[in-house]
């Protein structure tokens, strides 16, 4: 925006100027003088269009490229919710999650409310029966990540992969624990996915705040500072969510 403005204030400078020339410059000058300055408004308006255009394409190319990137990651994120589930806690590397959604079964449980005999208050109650409810849990079948997240697709096998941008870019995945309850985040750069575009846009970028941009330098989802398993991106940037 400051590069536009600047080039602006330019153009009607030179404007200006051009006026001034047509009242005090002498005739035999004026031709040459006024080609040169209607060369540089025309090579600045170029400028300013061609700045404008860039990153109205910029903005474009982020979009798609941000969509591919957020869909692996709610991919991981619902990987690590299943492993969660059976294990307790989030899986530490890429590794173990691909095998648990090749291998790992996930288990259909169903709760209930029972009555049975309560022991101790019957006994403190000379013999008389008094009764409790509890809850159980039955397992009824299993099922598979593969086949519930994945349908079928063997796209889990590069899970670890951002996919887009930088040849050979990895996601990068960390766990902790905080007050005992397991949590995890999903980092990847901004500056990998938009590595081949201007620097200055990227930089731009990742200093963005804003209610439907994707804020800060990363695209990431969970959290490692709370318990969080959402992403950092608004819902119109995924067709899954």
């Amino acid at each position: 925006m400051n590069i536009i403005i600047a080039v602006v204030v330019i153009i009607i400078l030179t404007i200006a100027i051009v006026w001034l020339i047509d009242k005090f410059v002498p005739k035999k000058l004026k031709p040459v003088i006024h080609l040169v300055l209607w060369g540089l408004i025309v090579y600045l308006g170029y400028i300013t269009f061609m700045s404008v255009y860039k990153e109205i394409q910029f903005n474009k190319l982020k979009v798609k490229r941000y969509e591919v990137v957020i869909d692996r990651l709610i991919d991981i994120r619902d990987s690590q919710l299943a492993y969660k589930e059976v294990h307790g806690e989030y899986a530490g590397d890429f590794d173990k999650l691909i095998d648990f959604v090749e291998n790992g079964q996930v288990p259909i449980t169903q709760r209930r409310d029972t009555l049975v005999l309560d022991k101790e208050r019957t006994l403190a109650f000379g013999g008389v029966e008094t009764m409790k409810t509890i809850t159980l849990i039955d397992t009824l079948s299993y099922y598979t990540v593969k086949d519930s997240i994945f349908k079928g697709d063997n796209r889990y096998k590069n899970m670890a992969d951002v996919g887009i941008g930088e040849e050979g870019a990895k996601f990068s995945l960390k766990t902790d624990k905080l007050d005992d309850i397991s949590v995890f985040e999903v980092t990847v750069d901004k500056e990998v996915i938009l590595h081949d575009q201007d620097k200055y846009l990227v930089k731009k970028e990742k200093q963005v705040v804003s209610v439907d941009g994707v804020n800060g330098p990363t695209l990431k989802v969970g959290s490692l500072e709370e318990v969080n398993t959402t992403g950092n991106w608004p819902k119109n940037y995924s067709k899954k969510e």
